[in-house]
């Protein structure tokens, strides 16, 4: 067994001491996608985190899990200077509705971390994929309330973007589209 093998062993075995029962049945009551969820909750994912190092290799052995927790880990553990846009594209065509709160880990952690992270922004807004429009507002809104500024011409496109997709049906894609449209108003002010 190897260095890796051995750590995610030793991962998933903190993840089953933290297992919360009512958790993981509600997530499979809702139909979420994951071969496994221990329904552990978001800050003792983080203190699991914080136990290793971020690794790219181990990053991508835990996505490849398909295990919620493994996947939100997997966010926290990638190094943000390594994580390449070829990734972020296939980390990203793999989610679906159902990923919510993997994607908002993957931008909060990684996405709105990277060089990329503005001209993907705007691409993934203007896609017709739901899951591509929720990382693009969700990668802007971080941008514009870390300080970010728009270019004029950048501006007239988020804006035109925003009303394009602001009814969405879809709620998690609509709240993003709001707060990010908070976040560039009170930038603008």
């Amino acid at each position: 067994m190897n260095c890796i093998d051995e750590i995610i062993r030793n991962i998933k075995a903190d993840l089953r001491a933290a297992m919360n029962g009512v958790a993981s049945k509600r997530i499979r009551e809702c139909g979420m996608p994951y071969k496994l969820a221990f329904g552990v909750e978001l800050p003792r994912l983080q203190e699991i985190a914080a136990a290793y190092q971020p690794d790219h290799t181990l990053a991508l052995r835990l996505w490849q899990e398909n295990v919620r927790e493994c996947r939100i880990l997997a966010t926290m553990l990638h190094p943000k200077d390594t994580f390449y846009p070829e990734l972020a594209d296939l980390w990203v065509e793999e989610l679906r509705k159902e990923d919510v709160e993997v994607v908002q880990q993957l931008v909060f952690h990684l996405l709105s971390h990277t060089p990329y992270a503005s001209d993907y922004a705007f691409r993934w807004m203007a896609s017709d994929q739901p899951v591509h429009q929720l990382c693009g507002f969700l990668i802007i809104g971080n941008l514009l309330r870390r300080g970010s500024q728009l270019s004029p011409d950048a501006a007239n496109e988020f804006v035109d973007q925003v009303r394009a997709t602001i009814d969405t049906d879809w709620l998690p894609l609509r709240k993003a589209v709001q707060n990010a449209l908070l976040f560039y108003e009170e930038a603008s002010m």
